[in-house]
């Protein structure tokens, strides 16, 4: 299990320590809610084991899943790209767990004035544009066995756990898929010995064999991740 968060790791060590007395580390619960679509971005936070989805609901109520935040990222990028709100997306803590929370207005001002934070941002904000390209292609291009594969494999990523607390009713969601077809695409990995699911719980039981199950995207948003910020240690 992870003990920090792969961006603020990567500021320069005079940069972190201007934001550290900013800096609290919270605990956060399975589907608190961070930020409604509108409102005004007051807090940024770095997820350290926990996960947070990015999602988007139509007006006739149902939901995808529009990016994955976890160890190696921040939540909340609207407070220092020129705007504070955002028009569409919520972001919701879909496994409980700690991050560290920053007030969005001193962020802001020390990403205006040192280049070493903005350059770690920039690179993150052009990470999490790739992340989400390449959902929307997946989303339309790829069946659904692959994409439960793919998405169980970025949670994994980042939250460095096997162990994912989570519901077919909520994969349903983040997928934008009925339960029962979430049903059936976990059973059939679970046949294969590639995963184990029970109540509420699915434990990666072959990380090789779910990724060639998994489709190509993801390969390459990870690649593209370790590119833009550097390779992460998944040996430890």
């Amino acid at each position: 299990m992870t003990t920090e968060n792969r961006l603020l790791s990567v500021l320069p060590r005079e940069v972190y320590e201007k934001l550290a007395p900013n800096l609290k580390r919270v605990s956060l619960e399975q589907g608190k809610i961070l930020h409604h679509p509108g409102e005004t971005i007051e807090d940024l936070y770095f997820p350290i084991d926990c996960l947070i989805s990015i999602t988007i609901t139509m007006t006739d109520g149902s939901t995808v899943e529009a990016g994955l935040v976890g160890n190696r990222e921040v939540v909340g990028v609207n407070a220092f790209m020129g705007g504070r709100e955002t028009t569409q997306t919520e972001y919701i803590v879909q496994m409980a767990g700690s991050a560290i929370k920053v007030d969005a207005g001193v962020l802001l001002e020390e990403f205006d004035r040192n280049k070493g934070l903005r350059d770690v941002l920039l690179r993150y904000t052009q990470a999490l544009i790739a992340q989400i390209s390449q959902t929307t292609g997946c989303n339309s291009l790829h069946v659904l066995d692959q994409r439960l594969a793919r998405w169980l494999l970025e949670a994994q990523d980042r939250i460095d756990s096997d162990d994912l607390k989570l519901t077919q009713e909520f994969l349903g969601h983040m997928l934008g898929v009925r339960r029962a077809g979430v049903t059936q695409a976990a059973q059939k990995l679970q046949e294969r010995d590639l995963i184990r699911y029970n109540r509420g719980r699915v434990q990666i039981l072959d990380q090789a064999g779910l990724e060639a199950t998994a489709c190509e995207c993801f390969q390459v948003l990870r690649e593209e991740y370790d590119r833009l910020l550097g390779a992460k240690d998944r040996d430890g």
